[in-house]
């Protein structure tokens, strides 16, 4: 990579998020990590004066389910390209009456039922026990809360995001133990992501959209209803995302920054 090769703001998520041709100056980098290959290339370039990167978390053309994403690859090229800020967007299904397709929710808290992921960068010599009581920035989750109530979208501040393995969805029996859990939302990319860019002690986000109720309705959900929603609602969507970037406060109020403070034996 050049020197000249870093962003200080990353969108993870799909193409429908943001608009490729109002980023100045844009290339695209391919990073080499040591877990192997990220996603796809990071596009880089400036945003409304912020220097941003893109990666879209299934790949390009949305070929990679969503248990077979390197999330740590992926983490790992945003954190070497100076990256200090990530703004994951996501499709994710509603466990509640109140969080209707359509809907913006700001995730806090996560529940992980997924298996085979790899989700720590210490696997030997240093042990990491990385907090995750509160596993979302405080700073951008409040900040991106607000940002939606100014566009006059209906964004939903407290969201429990259920993780499960995929790419099937749940059962009846499985969704309707998740409500009893309190959970409010569900999908299949947050975990291992947030921790992973908390090990590299970057901010982290979650925007997601309610795109159906799940299973809990008695109405299977299906991917066709997943992709029309997305697409109905995709000028909001972006118009979130995007018009948020410039106006993140460049300083960083939280304490992301020092999450491995007390975290390494």
């Amino acid at each position: 990579m050049a020197v000249e090769d870093s962003a200080e703001i990353a969108i993870i998520g799909g193409t429908g998020v943001y608009d490729p041709e109002l980023i100045e100056d844009a290339r695209e980098v391919m990073v080499y990590t040591p877990y192997g290959a990220p996603s796809d290339l990071v596009t880089l370039g400036t945003y409304g004066g912020r220097s941003i990167a893109f990666i879209p978390r299934h790949g390009r053309g949305h070929q990679i389910p969503p248990h077979r994403i390197n999330f740590r690859a992926n983490i790992w090229a945003l954190k070497e390209l100076g990256v200090e800020r990530i703004v994951a967007s996501s499709a994710c299904g509603s466990l509640r009456d109140d969080y209707a397709p359509g809907d913006f929710v700001i995730t806090d808290q996560f529940i992980d039922r997924t298996r085979k992921r790899l989700d720590t960068f210490y696997e030997g010599g240093k042990i990491c026990h990385i907090s995750s009581a509160d596993p979302i920035c405080p700073q951008l989750h409040d900040f991106f809360h607000d940002h939606a109530q100014k566009l006059g979208l209906e964004v939903h501040p407290t969201g429990t995001y259920v993780c499960i393995e995929g790419p099937r969805f749940s059962t009846r029996a499985e969704s309707k133990l998740f409500r009893q859990w309190g959970a409010d939302i569900i999908g299949m990319t947050l975990f291992p992501e947030c921790v992973l860019a908390r090990e590299a002690e970057i901010c982290y986000v979650s925007v997601a959209m309610v795109t159906d109720y799940d299973v809990w309705a008695e109405k299977p959900v299906s991917a066709l209803e997943v992709v029309e929603t997305m697409h109905r609602n995709s000028a909001n969507f972006k118009g979130l995302i995007m018009e948020a970037l410039p106006k993140i406060p460049e300083e960083r109020t939280c304490e992301c920054g020092e999450a491995l403070k007390y975290a390494l034996m």
